[in-house]
């Protein structure tokens, strides 16, 4: 495989306006290990049982920089012997341009749908392999292959053991094991996530490949390289996985956080670090699900929501504590700050994936009010995070509509060094106004014209 990616980079560079173009394999922008291993695993097997003259290249969904924020992802690189400099970014390949001639080619793992700012390279998506609700419409050119197992790479260990085994080495078999161990909590049945798939592909690449990592310790290196946060800001750690969901005038980033939400909480200026966080990137919602496990088997999941707007900040919890579909049994816990709320979890099964589709029908159904009101001013306060804040970056609560009673600043003219109205509007007394009334009529009268 390492070959392979390196053959990418040079692929990449060669790809002129005269070239067939590049059949990009991508996960999802959270980039967790199981995205990134479906990519690069499944990205290596087309390229082996593929006819086509557009090379398969895998794409990791996020830009460089943020790489080394996913520790666990890292760890597993070193383990099998592959360099990070031999992937590639999505700051590195230029899809769009790709796109619009025609020379884009597009596979989806762990994803079945791009987010609304992808939408134009829709129609270059020709195949989908994904574990996660299905919200892709069917399409007889794009074959759709989704199944809620604990993990992306278990489907697609399977299309590589039942279309070209011989694609599997040690190498491959090591990458696609440590994923499916990781995501499955080391296949615990009390963690919720490992189905009867997951532990068949398990069982398949141990039997085929015996000198895999013992299991349990493979499992232990990465839960600890996973949920190392040390020396991460509370931007890194938000970053480090997490997804964006759209709709209407609403952004919301949601966030895995790998510790306690009281331990989050307590770290310092975290409210004004939300506040920045979200004016940066252009967030009005910060939804951020900790997780930590007891016995390093059954997790403990908690739930905050962060919006400097009351109204965003309790629609979107009331949808989470009102969700049946699934019921996340959510109860409420202090916060010591104004603009989070707090809850912990009670339903520890309900993971991240199975809370974007309550997120999802939260946004589609502001998307239908805001159809229907026009503007957005007619369904939430205009207070959010991304107005222009103060030299001190301060958030304020929100505090309703804007005084229309101020007189803006008058411009300047280079001539002058002020202008009369740069105090306000002059006060007027009533009196004074009727007297001043009554004069002017008065001589009105006495002028010839009135005469």
């Amino acid at each position: 495989m390492e070959a392979y990616l390196r053959s990418c980079h040079d692929v990449l560079k060669g790809c002129s306006k005269n070239s067939p173009g590049l059949h990009i394999v991508m996960g999802n922008e959270a980039c967790d290990m199981d995205s990134m291993v479906s990519a690069l695993t499944f990205a290596y097997f087309l390229s082996k049982t593929l006819d086509s003259k557009k090379v398969p290249v895998p794409v990791l969904n996020i830009p460089r920089a943020e790489f080394p924020l996913r520790s666990d992802s890292i760890f597993m690189l070193r383990e099998t012997g592959l360099s990070q400099d031999y992937l590639l970014f999505r700051d590195e390949v230029d899809l769009y341009s790709l796109h619009k001639a025609k020379r884009l080619t597009l596979t989806l793992v762990d994803h079945n749908v791009l987010p609304s700012a992808d939408s134009i390279l829709e129609d270059a998506v020709v195949e989908v392999i994904d574990h996660h609700l299905l919200e892709r419409p069917p399409s007889r050119s794009c074959p759709i292959t989704i199944e809620t197992v604990g993990s992306c790479a278990t489907l697609v260990t399977e299309r590589i053991a039942q279309k070209a085994p011989e694609v599997l080495d040690q190498q491959v078999a090591q990458l696609l094991y440590g994923a499916i161990i990781l995501d499955c909590v080391n296949m615990a049945p009390e963690a919720g996530k490992v189905t009867p798939k997951d532990s068949q592909y398990v069982f398949f690449l141990e039997k085929h490949f015996p000198k895999l990592p013992p299991r349990g310790a493979l499992f232990q290196s990465l839960q600890n390289a996973k949920f190392d946060v040390s020396g991460l800001s509370t931007e890194q750690m938000l970053l480090k996985d997490m997804k964006v969901a759209s709709g209407g005038d609403l952004r919301l980033a949601v966030s895995v956080i790998y510790m306690t939400l009281e331990a989050f909480l307590q770290r310092r200026g975290l409210q004004q670090d939300l506040c920045d966080f979200c004016h940066n990137h252009n967030y009005n919602l910060v939804v951020a699900m900790t997780i930590s496990f007891i016995d390093n088997k059954e997790p403990f999941r908690q739930l905050a929501v962060y919006s400097s707007s009351s109204v965003y900040r309790e629609e979107m919890s009331k949808a989470l504590e009102k969700a049946r579909n699934p019921s996340l049994d959510l109860q409420p816990m202090s916060s010591p700050y104004s603009d989070v709320k707090a809850f912990v979890q009670g339903n520890t099964l309900a993971s991240r994936k199975k809370v974007l589709p309550i997120i999802s029908d939260f946004l589609k159904e502001n998307e239908r009010k805001l159809a229907q009101s026009g503007t957005i001013e007619d369904l939430y306060l205009d207070d959010d995070c991304n107005q222009e804040q103060s030299d001190l970056q301060q958030c304020a609560e929100d505090t309703g509509t804007e005084d229309d009673t101020q007189v803006p600043p008058t411009p300047m003219n280079s001539l002058v060094e002020g202008c009369p109205l740069d105090s306000g509007l002059p006060k007027i007394n009533p009196e004074v106004l009727v007297e001043k009334v009554s004069r002017m009529a008065s001589m009105e009268d006495q002028s010839p014209e009135g005469q």
